[in-house]
């Protein structure tokens, strides 16, 4: 699990810019909304920096409780399995699937996001516009005071009010590819009852 660690950390290192309007705001304009959130999440941030490091209950609550209801989770574990894969495992695999890959990102979110440094994001517009359409993609850039800057795509999905993230890419590497061939190793060795184990060992060892 350690083989894509760094790499995840940026992913999710980033994400922490780009959390949702809470169910009462309209899924109108993408870019504003992530806009909107984004700097009331530096602000948060900044905030809390001193104590990020110190204190791991501080972002492991910005974590379950902004981000993990935003996310497309249904969508983001189907989606890093094989479909072989999901559509054979039973209803209570899929879950605890969903559960470890849950607690897999939320655990490599709140690490990241205590080495916050004063990054901020910059959005664009939608190319082709968002009207009418159900996924869109938006650019963005993290401009970085102590490195160069990161070119980020978010992949979102109109769900009822809101929008909701199901992958985003950094410099072209997306995050669930990214997530799918660490699996696909895992799984050329067994089935989905040992990566389940699997994550749940790694998860265990890493609390």
């Amino acid at each position: 699990m350690k083989k894509n660690a760094y790499l995840l950390s940026i992913f999710l290192l980033i994400s922490s810019f780009m959390v949702f309007m809470p169910k009462i705001a309209l899924a109108q304009d993408p870019v504003s909304m992530l806009d909107s959130v984004a700097q009331r999440m530096i602000s948060s941030l900044k905030t809390n920096k001193a104590t990020l490091r110190t204190n791991p209950s501080i972002v492991y609550s910005l974590a379950y409780k902004i981000v993990v209801p935003h996310a497309d989770l249904d969508v983001m574990a189907r989606n890093v399995l094989p479909p072989q894969t999901w559509t054979q495992a039973t209803a209570a695999q899929r879950a605890a699937f969903k559960q470890e890959f849950t607690t897999l990102l939320v655990r490599t979110y709140a690490s990241a996001l205590a080495e916050y440094t004063d990054q901020t994001v910059r959005f664009y517009p939608v190319r082709g516009g968002y009207q009418g359409k159900s996924n869109v993609d938006v650019n963005s850039t993290i401009v970085r005071t102590d490195g160069p800057n990161i070119t980020v795509n978010y992949k979102v999905v109109s769900a009822g009010s809101q929008w909701k993230l199901y992958d985003m890419t950094v410099e072209g590497i997306s995050m669930l590819q990214s997530f799918k061939s660490q699996f696909a190793d895992k799984l050329s060795k067994g089935n989905i009852a040992d990566l389940i184990s699997a994550l749940k060992q790694h998860n265990a060892n890493n609390s």
